[in-house]
């Protein structure tokens, strides 16, 4: 998620020491999160499972938002703002409270930026983020051709990099979807139609998840 604020000038892609242990926090706790629902160890999983879960969540769970994020940044200052991902610790900590029982809504956090700019920059920065998970599924399809963990992580990249574009063009509240229906109808169901589709097809046919 990307949310615009005041003016400013000078932007640089630049990480400060706050928002490279934000993104840090967010990553490992989405990773926990999910390796939770994979592997409940709460409920009598192995803890080796579990522990494995963590690993294979860290490089996709992990990347996916990572990415994504990342995305919205690097648009954003390409268009003059001033741009910082801030974690949202209430989200972060009901993120391990629904995964504890078995449910999990993923809101780590969002790039914050600044900056005058145009209804079309902000719909294409708000846009960055769902079409870089789109082309990240497409790098870890070929995966699932392998077997054991190779596959396993193939599989997990190509699921929740899809439902996580899908979910962020939700035209809704602070989601990207809203900030690019606004800019441009045909993009936005260029890229949400097909993105829903697929999730659809992940969650209740395919059963990635």
């Amino acid at each position: 998620m990307s949310h615009r604020t005041r003016a400013s000038s000078e932007p640089e892609l630049t990480f400060s020491d706050r928002e490279q242990r934000d993104l840090a926090i967010a990553w490992v706790t989405l990773s926990v999160a999910f390796a939770l629902i994979f592997a409940p160890v709460h409920r009598g999983e192995a803890v080796g499972l579990f522990l494995t879960m963590v690993v294979l969540s860290l490089v996709t769970v992990g990347v996916a938002f990572l990415l994504h994020e990342i995305a919205h940044k690097v648009v954003a200052v390409e268009f003059g703002q001033v741009a910082e991902f801030r974690a949202d610790y209430q989200m972060l900590f009901l993120a391990l409270m629904g995964a504890l029982v078995g449910f999990l809504f993923a809101a780590p956090g969002a790039v914050y930026h600044r900056g005058r700019i145009t209804q079309r920059e902000n719909g294409l920065i708000s846009l960055a983020g769902p079409v870089t998970n789109l082309l990240l599924a497409l790098l870890f399809l070929p995966l699932m051709v392998f077997p054991t963990y190779l596959g396993t992580i193939g599989q997990m990249g190509v699921g929740i990099n899809i439902v996580l574009a899908a979910f962020n063009m939700i035209p809704f509240g602070p989601l990207d979807g809203k900030s690019v229906l606004e800019w441009h109808k045909g993009v936005f169901a260029l890229v949400f139609v097909p993105s829903v589709l697929l999730a659809a097809i992940i969650i209740f046919y395919v059963g990635l998840f």
